[in-house]
């Protein structure tokens, strides 16, 4: 009995998953839940991120690197293998590619292959949604957005969904780039206005930041009281999105620390002296009901939105379960 049962489990097949698979199987709303609960669980000590590997190929000026973790929680053990292509834009691809495996935690066997491009984007603008939902004015009707690259589209509409914002103002560094943004206000039925960055704070409740700056873009005078800033876009020792100063006057949330103040937007303000990493809170803790978040209407928000390997996974593993049960992905018998 136990030889056919070895037998069966040995035959058990590589689930291969497609971008257009997953684009049809995990919504916002899913993303949402599965990286909700991974900060959670994270803050818990029930899941955890393992070393960032992150590198320059000296080719292409890409980045390339690995995320992995383990969520005991969910049961989720794997790693998303990609990075950066600046020049993929040109040639009809866009800029970040990756891939997720996923393994059988009891096993270490290779479960799945998962795209990981509309995971990437999908779970990255759950991480800031998520920040919303916990830590913006329950009042915000105005949002703020930095960056018009691809990423920005999927941010918006997560964001959307966090508050009843009346208009939608943003800001890119190429302005051609702008309609995909207003695309999505047009979408939701909101206005939609192009501005320079301080009228932007000038009116914005709730800023996303979705760059790949090396240079604040934002700056702490233009930043009323009561904003929230979710900086998603510095995951890169030397990236930088907003001016130090913003950090240090703002109750700081994360993903984790250790990245926030290695590879997130934490870094520079912690290399300084002006923030201690101590200060900076994981947004699980606030999932969890173990630290109040804003604690008045004029408090400014940051959330440091690195990105962690977890969130890739758990967003990996719902792609794979909701695949498979419904007969979408292909199978390979190794």
């Amino acid at each position: 009995m136990d030889g056919a049962k070895n037998a069966e489990a040995a035959d058990l097949p590589l689930l291969i998953v497609s971008e257009e698979v997953c684009e049809a199987v995990v919504s916002r709303a899913d993303a949402f839940t599965a990286v909700e609960a991974v900060f959670g669980a994270m803050a818990k000590g029930d899941a955890w991120n393992f070393p960032v590997v992150r590198e320059a190929l000296g080719h292409a000026d890409a980045l390339y690197g690995f995320k992995s973790g383990f969520d005991r929680a969910g049961l989720t053990l794997g790693l998303k293998s990609g990075g950066y292509w600046p020049g993929n834009m040109a040639k009809g691809l866009t800029n970040h590619q990756s891939t997720v495996a996923l393994f059988d935690p009891d096993t270490g066997r290779l479960q799945a292959i998962v795209g990981g491009n509309y995971l990437t984007a999908v779970r990255t603008a759950a991480s800031s949604s998520v920040s919303i939902a916990h830590l913006a004015r329950k009042d915000a009707k105005v949002i703020g957005m930095i960056g018009a690259g691809h990423q920005s589209a999927f941010q918006l509409r997560a964001a959307l969904e966090q508050r009843s914002f009346e208009k939608v103002v943003a800001w890119n560094p190429d302005p051609s780039m702008l309609p995909r943004v207003e695309a999505v206000a047009k979408d939701a039925g909101l206005p939609f206005e192009a501005l320079e960055r301080d009228a932007l704070c000038a009116e914005a409740d709730v800023i996303i930041t979705i760059t790949s700056a090396f240079e604040p873009l934002l700056m702490r005078k233009w930043i009323k009281p009561g904003t929230h800033i979710a900086c998603m876009g510095t995951d890169t020792k030397g990236k930088q999105e907003v001016d130090p100063a913003i950090l240090m006057d703002s109750t700081v949330f994360t993903d984790e620390v250790a990245q926030s103040v290695t590879i997130g937007e934490a870094q520079h303000a912690v290399s300084s002296g002006g923030l201690a990493d101590s200060a900076i809170v994981p947004i699980g803790d606030v999932i969890n009901g173990d630290h109040p978040g804003r604690s008045s209407d004029n408090e400014i928000t940051l959330f440091d939105g690195t990105g962690v390997g977890l969130q890739d996974l758990v967003v990996a593993r719902v792609a794979m379960d909701r695949a498979r049960a419904e007969g979408r992905a292909q199978s390979i018998i190794l």
